[in-house]
Protein backbone atom coordinates (compact mmCIF):
# COMPACT_ATOMS: atom_id res chain seq x y z
CA UNK A 1 0.00 0.00 0.00
CA UNK A 2 1.33 3.01 -1.13
CA UNK A 3 1.13 6.20 1.53
CA UNK A 4 -1.96 8.51 1.93
CA UNK A 5 0.40 11.82 0.69
CA UNK A 6 -0.84 14.18 -1.55
CA UNK A 7 -0.14 14.17 -5.86
CA UNK A 8 1.00 17.07 -7.49
CA UNK A 9 1.95 17.71 -10.57
CA UNK A 10 4.28 20.89 -11.61
CA UNK A 11 4.97 22.04 -14.93
CA UNK A 12 8.54 23.92 -16.05
CA UNK A 13 10.01 21.91 -13.72
CA UNK A 14 13.64 21.42 -14.39
CA UNK A 15 14.69 24.76 -13.21
CA UNK A 16 13.69 28.00 -11.13
CA UNK A 17 10.37 28.21 -9.62
CA UNK A 18 9.06 25.39 -10.74
CA UNK A 19 11.98 23.43 -9.65
CA UNK A 20 11.99 25.11 -5.96
CA UNK A 21 8.57 24.50 -5.91
CA UNK A 22 8.45 20.38 -6.99
CA UNK A 23 11.10 20.46 -3.94
CA UNK A 24 9.31 22.37 -1.63
CA UNK A 25 6.00 20.00 -1.90
CA UNK A 26 8.67 16.75 -1.79
CA UNK A 27 10.06 17.93 1.29
CA UNK A 28 6.39 19.00 2.95
CA UNK A 29 5.34 15.18 1.97
CA UNK A 30 3.44 15.50 -1.43
CA UNK A 31 4.45 13.24 -3.60
CA UNK A 32 5.23 15.56 -6.81
CA UNK A 33 5.75 14.66 -10.52
CA UNK A 34 7.83 17.65 -12.11
CA UNK A 35 7.69 18.44 -16.18
CA UNK A 36 9.87 19.27 -18.80
CA UNK A 37 10.09 19.25 -22.68
CA UNK A 38 13.27 16.97 -22.10
CA UNK A 39 11.47 14.72 -19.16
CA UNK A 40 13.83 12.94 -17.10
CA UNK A 41 16.96 14.14 -16.17
CA UNK A 42 20.34 12.93 -15.10
CA UNK A 43 20.77 14.53 -11.32
CA UNK A 44 19.34 12.82 -8.34
CA UNK A 45 15.81 15.00 -7.32
CA UNK A 46 13.64 14.33 -4.93
CA UNK A 47 10.81 14.10 -7.57
CA UNK A 48 10.01 12.41 -10.69
CA UNK A 49 10.34 14.15 -13.71
CA UNK A 50 8.51 13.48 -17.37
CA UNK A 51 8.54 15.09 -20.57
CA UNK A 52 5.52 17.40 -21.23
CA UNK A 53 5.15 19.89 -24.18
CA UNK A 54 1.95 22.23 -22.56
CA UNK A 55 1.60 23.43 -26.85
CA UNK A 56 0.77 19.99 -27.91
CA UNK A 57 -2.40 18.41 -26.53
CA UNK A 58 -1.28 14.46 -27.15
CA UNK A 59 1.47 15.75 -24.51
CA UNK A 60 -0.66 17.30 -21.90
CA UNK A 61 -2.98 14.11 -22.33
CA UNK A 62 -0.55 12.05 -21.54
CA UNK A 63 1.37 13.01 -19.03
CA UNK A 64 -1.97 13.38 -16.82
CA UNK A 65 -3.18 10.15 -17.96
CA UNK A 66 0.32 8.66 -16.69
CA UNK A 67 0.54 9.86 -13.53
CA UNK A 68 -3.72 9.06 -12.74
CA UNK A 69 -2.77 5.55 -14.03
CA UNK A 70 0.46 5.60 -11.23
CA UNK A 71 -1.32 7.40 -8.37
CA UNK A 72 -4.86 7.17 -9.24
CA UNK A 73 -5.41 11.05 -9.13
CA UNK A 74 -4.15 14.18 -8.90
CA UNK A 75 -4.56 16.68 -5.87
CA UNK A 76 -2.59 20.18 -6.72
CA UNK A 77 -1.86 21.48 -10.42
CA UNK A 78 0.87 24.09 -10.25
CA UNK A 79 1.16 25.60 -13.64
CA UNK A 80 4.62 27.45 -13.91
CA UNK A 81 5.85 26.67 -17.82
CA UNK A 82 6.14 29.54 -19.92
CA UNK A 83 9.02 31.95 -21.00
CA UNK A 84 9.25 35.74 -21.96
CA UNK A 85 10.26 37.40 -24.91
CA UNK A 86 13.54 39.83 -24.49
CA UNK A 87 12.52 43.70 -23.89
CA UNK A 88 11.57 45.15 -27.24
CA UNK A 89 9.11 47.80 -28.76
CA UNK A 90 5.45 45.01 -29.11
CA UNK A 91 5.70 46.33 -32.73
CA UNK A 92 8.97 44.24 -32.78
CA UNK A 93 7.41 40.84 -32.52
CA UNK A 94 5.71 39.62 -35.35
CA UNK A 95 2.14 37.49 -34.83
CA UNK A 96 3.69 34.58 -35.21
CA UNK A 97 5.91 35.82 -32.20
CA UNK A 98 2.54 36.85 -30.53
CA UNK A 99 0.90 33.71 -31.25
CA UNK A 100 3.46 31.68 -29.67
CA UNK A 101 4.26 32.42 -26.47
CA UNK A 102 0.62 32.94 -25.90
CA UNK A 103 0.49 29.42 -26.67
CA UNK A 104 2.89 28.34 -24.17
CA UNK A 105 2.26 31.11 -21.46
CA UNK A 106 -1.35 31.08 -21.44
CA UNK A 107 -3.14 28.35 -23.77
CA UNK A 108 -0.51 25.73 -22.05
CA UNK A 109 -2.44 26.49 -18.27
CA UNK A 110 -5.79 26.16 -20.46
CA UNK A 111 -4.52 22.49 -21.95
CA UNK A 112 -3.42 21.53 -18.50
CA UNK A 113 -6.47 22.87 -16.73
CA UNK A 114 -9.11 21.03 -18.88
CA UNK A 115 -6.75 18.09 -18.80
CA UNK A 116 -6.76 18.23 -15.11
CA UNK A 117 -10.29 19.33 -14.09
CA UNK A 118 -12.23 16.39 -14.95
CA UNK A 119 -10.55 14.25 -12.32
CA UNK A 120 -10.61 16.60 -9.62
CA UNK A 121 -14.05 17.26 -10.32
CA UNK A 122 -14.98 13.41 -10.35
CA UNK A 123 -13.22 12.94 -6.68
CA UNK A 124 -14.86 16.53 -5.54
CA UNK A 125 -11.66 17.74 -4.55
CA UNK A 126 -8.03 19.85 -5.69
CA UNK A 127 -6.15 22.88 -6.18
CA UNK A 128 -5.15 25.02 -8.85
CA UNK A 129 -1.79 27.02 -8.70
CA UNK A 130 -1.12 29.35 -11.49
CA UNK A 131 2.11 31.13 -11.47
CA UNK A 132 1.52 34.73 -12.56
CA UNK A 133 3.18 37.52 -11.98
CA UNK A 134 3.26 41.22 -10.74
CA UNK A 135 2.42 42.00 -14.23
CA UNK A 136 -0.59 40.47 -14.38
CA UNK A 137 -1.93 43.68 -13.02
CA UNK A 138 0.78 46.30 -14.16
CA UNK A 139 2.41 47.28 -17.44
CA UNK A 140 5.43 46.39 -18.42
CA UNK A 141 6.18 49.15 -21.37
CA UNK A 142 8.81 46.94 -23.79
CA UNK A 143 7.47 43.85 -22.45
CA UNK A 144 4.02 44.11 -23.48
CA UNK A 145 3.61 40.56 -24.95
CA UNK A 146 4.38 38.70 -21.49
CA UNK A 147 2.42 40.89 -19.42
CA UNK A 148 -0.53 40.11 -21.42
CA UNK A 149 -0.52 36.51 -20.92
CA UNK A 150 0.16 37.10 -17.01
CA UNK A 151 -2.86 39.57 -17.52
CA UNK A 152 -5.12 37.10 -19.36
CA UNK A 153 -4.26 34.14 -16.96
CA UNK A 154 -5.59 36.43 -14.20
CA UNK A 155 -9.12 36.61 -15.65
CA UNK A 156 -9.09 32.95 -16.45
CA UNK A 157 -7.84 32.13 -12.90
CA UNK A 158 -10.33 34.47 -11.66
CA UNK A 159 -13.26 33.22 -13.68
CA UNK A 160 -12.51 30.06 -13.17
CA UNK A 161 -12.43 29.61 -9.35
CA UNK A 162 -15.66 31.29 -9.25
CA UNK A 163 -16.56 28.44 -11.25
CA UNK A 164 -15.05 25.45 -9.35
CA UNK A 165 -15.51 26.29 -6.01
CA UNK A 166 -18.58 24.56 -5.30
CA UNK A 167 -17.19 21.67 -6.87
CA UNK A 168 -14.83 20.91 -4.15
CA UNK A 169 -11.94 22.93 -6.11
CA UNK A 170 -9.86 25.97 -5.59
CA UNK A 171 -7.97 28.06 -7.92
CA UNK A 172 -5.31 30.87 -7.01
CA UNK A 173 -2.70 33.06 -8.56
CA UNK A 174 1.07 33.28 -7.09
CA UNK A 175 2.06 36.60 -8.08
CA UNK A 176 6.29 37.10 -7.52
CA UNK A 177 8.18 40.26 -8.77
CA UNK A 178 11.62 39.67 -10.44
CA UNK A 179 13.38 36.14 -9.44
CA UNK A 180 16.60 35.40 -9.54
CA UNK A 181 16.13 32.20 -12.12
CA UNK A 182 17.86 31.71 -15.51
CA UNK A 183 14.42 32.94 -16.95
CA UNK A 184 16.13 35.44 -18.99
CA UNK A 185 18.38 33.25 -20.10
CA UNK A 186 16.28 31.67 -22.24
CA UNK A 187 13.61 35.24 -23.34
CA UNK A 188 12.69 34.88 -27.18
CA UNK A 189 14.08 37.96 -29.69
CA UNK A 190 12.17 39.98 -31.49
CA UNK A 191 11.78 38.74 -34.87
CA UNK A 192 11.13 42.13 -35.88
CA UNK A 193 13.86 44.06 -34.89
CA UNK A 194 13.82 47.97 -35.66
CA UNK A 195 16.42 50.25 -35.61
CA UNK A 196 14.17 52.92 -33.52
CA UNK A 197 14.18 50.79 -30.39
CA UNK A 198 17.87 49.40 -30.65
CA UNK A 199 19.12 51.64 -28.16
CA UNK A 200 16.79 51.40 -25.51
CA UNK A 201 16.61 47.30 -25.89
CA UNK A 202 20.08 47.71 -25.20
CA UNK A 203 19.52 50.00 -22.42
CA UNK A 204 16.35 48.05 -20.42
CA UNK A 205 18.29 44.75 -21.35
CA UNK A 206 21.12 46.18 -18.75
CA UNK A 207 18.25 47.46 -16.75
CA UNK A 208 16.46 43.97 -15.72
CA UNK A 209 19.94 42.65 -15.24
CA UNK A 210 21.16 44.69 -12.54
CA UNK A 211 17.52 44.01 -11.03
CA UNK A 212 18.06 40.25 -11.77
CA UNK A 213 21.19 39.80 -9.75
CA UNK A 214 19.23 41.27 -6.69
CA UNK A 215 15.91 39.71 -6.80
CA UNK A 216 14.70 37.46 -4.45
CA UNK A 217 15.69 33.81 -4.69
CA UNK A 218 12.60 31.13 -5.96
CA UNK A 219 11.89 29.64 -2.86
CA UNK A 220 10.38 32.90 -2.07
CA UNK A 221 7.43 32.07 -4.47
CA UNK A 222 7.99 27.69 -4.31
CA UNK A 223 6.48 28.84 0.02
CA UNK A 224 4.17 30.99 -1.07
CA UNK A 225 2.78 28.25 -3.43
CA UNK A 226 3.05 25.61 -0.42
CA UNK A 227 1.09 28.05 1.69
CA UNK A 228 -1.50 28.48 -1.02
CA UNK A 229 -2.13 24.52 -1.37
CA UNK A 230 -2.34 23.87 1.99
CA UNK A 231 -4.60 26.18 3.88
CA UNK A 232 -8.08 25.46 4.54
CA UNK A 233 -9.06 28.45 2.84
CA UNK A 234 -7.40 29.61 0.06
CA UNK A 235 -7.14 33.05 -1.58
CA UNK A 236 -7.63 33.46 -5.29
CA UNK A 237 -4.37 35.78 -5.02
CA UNK A 238 -0.92 35.71 -3.47
CA UNK A 239 2.12 38.08 -3.90
CA UNK A 240 5.44 36.63 -3.55
CA UNK A 241 8.15 38.57 -1.93
CA UNK A 242 8.36 41.88 -0.21
CA UNK A 243 8.27 43.97 -3.45
CA UNK A 244 5.07 41.96 -5.15
CA UNK A 245 3.53 42.84 -2.24
CA UNK A 246 4.27 46.43 -1.67
CA UNK A 247 3.34 46.62 -5.79
CA UNK A 248 -0.06 45.41 -5.13
CA UNK A 249 -0.51 47.83 -2.14
CA UNK A 250 0.28 50.57 -4.80
CA UNK A 251 -1.68 49.51 -7.67
CA UNK A 252 -5.07 49.07 -5.13
CA UNK A 253 -4.47 52.30 -3.54
CA UNK A 254 -2.07 54.96 -5.31
CA UNK A 255 -4.21 57.53 -7.87
CA UNK A 256 -3.48 56.32 -11.39
CA UNK A 257 -0.89 58.96 -12.57
CA UNK A 258 1.34 58.43 -9.24
CA UNK A 259 1.69 54.88 -10.43
CA UNK A 260 2.10 55.33 -13.99
CA UNK A 261 4.64 58.11 -13.51
CA UNK A 262 6.73 55.85 -11.03
CA UNK A 263 6.99 52.76 -13.98
CA UNK A 264 8.49 55.66 -16.39
CA UNK A 265 10.65 56.81 -13.95
CA UNK A 266 11.93 53.34 -12.51
CA UNK A 267 12.40 52.34 -16.48
CA UNK A 268 14.01 56.29 -17.26
CA UNK A 269 11.47 55.87 -19.97
CA UNK A 270 11.20 59.34 -20.62
CA UNK A 271 14.86 60.27 -20.58
CA UNK A 272 15.54 57.43 -22.54
CA UNK A 273 13.30 58.85 -25.38
CA UNK A 274 14.78 61.96 -25.23
CA UNK A 275 17.99 60.93 -25.93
Amino acid sequence: MKPNRPIALVTGASSGIGKATAERLAAAGYTVYGSSRRGAQERQLPFTMLPLDVTNDESVEAIVSKVIELEGRIDLLVNNAGFGVAPAGAEESSIKQAQAIFDTNFMGMVRMTRAVVPHMRQRGNGRIINIGSVLGFLPLPFGALYAATKHAMEGYSESLDHELRTRGIRVSVVEPAYTKTQFDANFMEPDAKLEEYRQIRASLASTLKAVMDIADPPDVVADVVLKAATTARPKLRYTAGKLAARLSLLRRFAPAAVLDSGIRKDLRLDARSAS
